[in-house]
């Protein structure tokens, strides 16, 4: 195992399979490890190029084998799909990501930090904390609404019920109805509480970094946003242009062009789906303001005269996203732009 230069590992939650070659190509190594089995043997190897795929717990792998000294790569699973000849299995997944890993073109997913992804927990997180308060709210507005009891949308309306469900002279509700309703109001409180908690954390994770701090002077760019980007994206040089920034978030049309005809549709919706909504909501932000107290930005004002508010704000949301990359890469700070005189 001396001349293994480049391994394909297929990892798993216990089981991973190895597959090594040499420089010139020729298989040298073909095994299964146990996890308890898998350091002790890449600290036997000397350094060599490890291709895994970005998956569930391949980023704590990553960080495992580059302290040992190899040089990690993960890839896209979508990327390394192509090279699998047939018969999906393990091994053969092994050797397909050995050898995607040594195409010159591939493109490789930085490795993440502990703490970055500590912050990606925090609005994974946020996130199922508010489907959870959603669907508590949605099932007393329901529940109640067997009783002839309904109220507005919205916060007021869930304020109302409250009032209801608190109000134990209040007929309208059964004992045994009443008692469940104050186990979904118990658990909304939680989960209330909670979220205010996480945002604080996550606020406080935008505000404690230069560049959080920056990113936050972008207009439709909040402490939220921005603490998402500075821990979703590692590494903006991985990135050759803003245009790719914005096509990895899926932000771009979609391309379905041949013969030399482009043919253009609706956005991608690739990559991280809470970060492109969050930059389109910030968008419809800055458009409700322009709206209402007009803007200095003859771009934005051009825009929203030919397209509709939620093609401007994903267009807008594009842009954006283009002006964070340049401002990860460059250090600068945002300059709002000058408006041309005639």
């Amino acid at each position: 195992m001396d001349g293994i230069t480049t391994i394909g590992l297929d990892i798993a939650k216990s089981v991973f399979q190895v597959h090594g070659i040499d420089i010139s190509g020729k298989v040298l190594t073909q095994k299964r490890l146990s996890r308890s089995r898998l350091l002790p043997f890449f600290a036997k190897l000397p350094p060599c190029l490890v291709g895994i795929e970005a998956c569930s717990t391949s980023h704590h792998w990553a960080r495992e084998l580059i302290a040992l000294g190899h040089d990690v790569r993960l890839m896209p699973a979508q990327y390394v799909k192509p090279y699998v000849k047939r018969s999906k299995n393990d091994a053969a997944d092994a050797e397909a990501i050995c050898e995607a890993v040594t195409r010159p073109t591939m493109r490789y997913v930085p490795v993440k930090t502990a703490e970055q992804q500590s912050v990606m927990m925090l609005h994974r997180v946020r996130l199922m904390l508010s489907r959870q308060r959603t669907q508590l709210s949605n099932s007393m507005r329901s529940h109640l609404a067997e009783f002839g009891i309904v109220a507005p949308i919205g916060r007021k309306g869930v304020e109302q019920l409250l009032a209801v469900i608190a109000n134990e002279d209040d007929a309208r509700v059964p004992p045994d109805a009443r008692l469940c309703l104050e186990m979904l109001v118990a658990q909304l409180v939680v989960v209330k509480s909670q979220i205010l908690e996480n945002d604080r954390r996550v606020m406080e994770s935008a505000r404690k970094t230069e560049l959080g701090q920056r990113l936050m002077e972008v207009p439709g760019v909040g402490p939220l946003l921005a603490s998402a980007i500075v821990a979703t994206v590692a590494d903006p040089k991985a990135f050759k242009s803003g245009r790719s920034l914005a096509a990895w978030i899926g932000l771009v049309p979609k391309q379905n062009s041949s013969g030399g005809k482009e043919r253009l549709g609706s956005i991608t919706k690739a990559g991280n789906r809470n970060l492109r909504s969050m930059l389109v909501v910030g968008s419809m932000a800055v458009i409700r303001y322009a709206q209402r107290n007009g803007t200095k930005r003859p771009w934005l004002v051009q825009l929203m005269a030919r397209r509709s508010v939620k093609v401007a704000a994903v267009a807008l949301a594009n842009k954006t996203a283009r002006m964070v990359w340049a401002l990860m890469t460059s250090g600068e700070r945002y300059r709002e732009p000058a408006v041309v005189t005639a």
